[in-house]
């Protein structure tokens, strides 16, 4: 390990049993997905996952897509407002778990304190709705989420995308099509993320020094492969660290986990960013396992991650017009945190 897990961490992981990755099926990996989502919304959970801003109001919508309806969780500021940004959120799970609600915590902050509206899109999950799937309902919901946005007080002209683990990938590659969308995307937040869905991903430094890690272990992040990733699909297409073309992107805020096993997929697609001219801030929760903003109650990195989130969302999303779009290379050190902006039980991704 690259540090010491968090001791709440590691007490509810000795408490905690974990499927058997390697061999699990479809059946069972939706059991999993049902179990955790009533643990996490029982009163327990709640002590693991945090609780809501009460300066935010949180109401939950259907999305009507072609074909499909999706649900979204609306986040905004109990002293209303209008015009106030838009920011997209997509919960992380590996693609076959999560939902809108686990992120809670976090949206709802950014709605009482940017202020903002937020939109956490409950997308379609594998096995039953695998890759693309997960994709088709980002860029849909997203569009769709234009139209609604002045219904809400949303100014559709000052976009974020933000996104954890496999979500960040969904925040990331929305942020990647954006011209061809007609989003006006003023920044991306990836937290611990997950950008390279190949079988370079199993190769980073990180995958095996991380290895013990209690969240996103090894053998969850391949069964999260085998099970989302169909073997005929090519997997470059979902991965942005595999864009070619990274070029005239809206600035990133990317933050690592220093005890995640994809810990060193946030470094590399800064360094891609940078290569293309976009400003990239990556900053470094040495003590944080994957997953630490869904679960705040266990991780005290939590609290610094979600200060430095707003604050960078709060200056790129300002009504004065957006931000200058230009490489950062700058780095710094923090109790818990290093930035080089270069700047839960445990979850299935």
């Amino acid at each position: 390990m690259r540090g010491k897990i968090p001791l709440r961490v590691r007490i509810l992981d000795a408490l905690t049993t974990q499927p058997d990755w390697d061999s699990i099926t479809p059946d069972q990996v939706i059991a999993v997905r049902e179990a955790q989502n009533r643990k996490r919304r029982s009163a327990l959970g709640g002590l693991v996952t945090g609780s809501a801003d009460r300066g935010a109001r949180i109401t939950s919508h259907a999305l009507d897509l072609p074909g499909r309806q999706l649900n979204v969780r609306v986040y905004r500021p109990e002293r209303g407002g209008s015009a106030l940004p838009l920011i997209v959120a997509f919960h992380g799970g590996g693609f076959i778990g999560g939902a809108a609600d686990q992120d809670d915590w976090l949206l709802s902050h950014l709605a009482a304190n940017c202020p903002a509206v937020v939109a956490s899109v409950d997308y379609r999950l594998a096995p039953e709705h695998p890759i693309p799937a997960p994709v088709e309902d980002a860029y849909a919901a997203v569009s769709r989420l234009i139209e609604l946005a002045a219904e809400w007080g949303a100014d559709s002209t000052r976009i974020a995308m933000l996104g954890s683990s496999a979500g960040a990938s969904l925040a990331a590659l929305t942020a990647i099509r954006a011209d061809e969308l007609g989003l006006s995307v003023r920044a991306q937040v990836l937290i611990n993320p997950q950008l390279d869905w190949t079988d370079h991903a199993f190769q980073y430094p990180s995958f095996t020094e991380n290895a013990d890690s209690p969240t996103a272990t090894p053998a969850n992040c391949r069964a999260v492969r085998r099970i989302a990733v169909p073997a005929s699909f090519d997997p470059r297409v979902i991965s942005p660290l595999q864009t070619d073309n990274l070029a005239g992107l809206a600035p990133a805020l990317i933050q690592s986990a220093g005890l995640d096993p994809l810990e060193d997929q946030a470094p590399a697609y800064a360094d891609r960013l940078r290569q293309a001219g976009v400003e990239a801030t990556l900053t470094r929760y040495p003590e944080a396992v994957h997953a630490f903003l869904s679960m705040p109650g266990l991780v005290p990195a939590a609290r610094p991650a979600r200060a430095e989130i707003l604050a960078y969302l709060r200056d790129h999303l300002r009504a004065t017009g957006p931000q200058s779009h230009g490489s950062s290379r700058s780095s710094t050190t923090v109790p818990g945190c290093a930035s080089d902006a270069t700047l839960i039980g445990p979850p299935l991704a």
